[in-house]
């Protein structure tokens, strides 16, 4: 690539007082499929007339740090090229910042992409992300904080999964064996076999609405999974998070439930149930939360919905 590299580890200033577009890579994103025009979508984005960094990690964690790097020292702009999870590290960088975002899927899913009319091909991505900077044209969408008991802070453009997917997620996460996305497949079926409901203690906008359940979600865009429509009434411009609650059901019952999952229409079930808030805050025993497919925080969490703080190129 002709791009030059922005290290994601330790503090570089290379950058300060130049313009530039800082670009965060992920090479493996839906399993390498589009590495092929990755030199290309590079090549693109330098027709704004501007210096292209790309940052480097070897890490989630230090990519996120070259993102929050590259912003502080003064990048007109940062670029995610993956799926949810590279997104998911650059939110961290931008958000409530008002430096514009572009988004160029290259993920597995790519459902926050998706929901914000992103086009799906990364070449057209690219050219929609280099008019838009010629043009000096943005816009915002909500973003979802988390705030952890401990004073942490998350962000996240997409869902946050609470109940049974994220159990499977930290299951899998912990595996071994087998390698690859199988993994998930046998998490699942481990953690159906001990599926049980869990008490959740939630409150939105002051109001508790304690219950039992297996399946919980809160959105700031619908879809999560790769077109699951978990939250299909979320929208990201109302300033409000969706919560999605699903339970207690049984085995068979949930099995059922899922598939129905991808139309959005599992809303319909009886034992689903729907609630819309700015605020909501949430405990259960044992759940780690997993955002933008991204592993999160422990539970307890507060989720506030922030309006317009994200800034997107496009």
């Amino acid at each position: 690539m002709t791009a030059r590299t922005h290290p994601g580890a330790g503090r570089s200033s290379f950058l300060r007082g130049r313009t530039v577009i800082a670009v965060l890579v992920n090479p493996t994103a839906g399993r390498g499929r589009h590495r092929g025009v990755l030199t290309e979508v590079v090549e693109r984005l330098r027709g704004a007339g501007e210096q292209v960094v790309q940052i480097a990690g070897e890490s989630a964690e230090q990519a996120q740090q070259g993102c929050r790097d590259a912003v502080a020292d003064g990048a007109r702009a940062l670029v995610a090229i993956g799926g949810d999870g590279t997104l998911h590290l650059a939110l961290q960088a931008v958000a409530e910042r008002g430096i514009p975002l572009g988004i160029i899927p290259a993920g597995t899913g790519n459902d926050v992409a998706t929901a914000v009319g992103v086009p799906a091909d990364p070449l057209a991505a690219a050219d929609l992300i280099v008019a838009a900077l010629l043009a000096d044209r943005t816009t915002t969408i909500d973003l979802a904080r988390i705030d952890g008991a401990g004073g942490e802070t998350r962000w996240f453009a997409g869902v946050l999964g609470l109940g049974f997917d994220a159990i499977v997620n930290e299951r899998a996460n912990r595996m071994r064996f087998p390698k690859g996305s199988s993994r998930y497949d046998v998490a699942i079926v481990l953690e159906l076999a001990r599926l049980k409901a869990r008490r959740y203690a939630i409150t939105v906008d002051g109001v508790r609405h304690d219950q039992d359940a297996v399946l919980v979600a809160i959105g700031n865009t619908p879809s999560y999974g790769g077109g699951m429509r978990i939250c299909p009434a979320a929208v990201p411009t109302d300033g409000l998070s969706d919560l999605v609650i699903a339970g207690p059901v049984s085995r068979a019952t949930l099995m059922r439930v899922k598939p129905r999952i991808y139309a959005g229409t599992h809303v319909s079930h009886p034992a689903v149930r729907q609630l819309r808030g700015k605020v909501i805050t949430i405990d259960a025993e044992g759940i780690t939360g997993y955002a933008d497919g991204e592993r999160a925080l422990p539970l307890p969490i507060t989720v506030t919905a922030v309006p317009g703080a994200l800034t997107l190129l496009r």
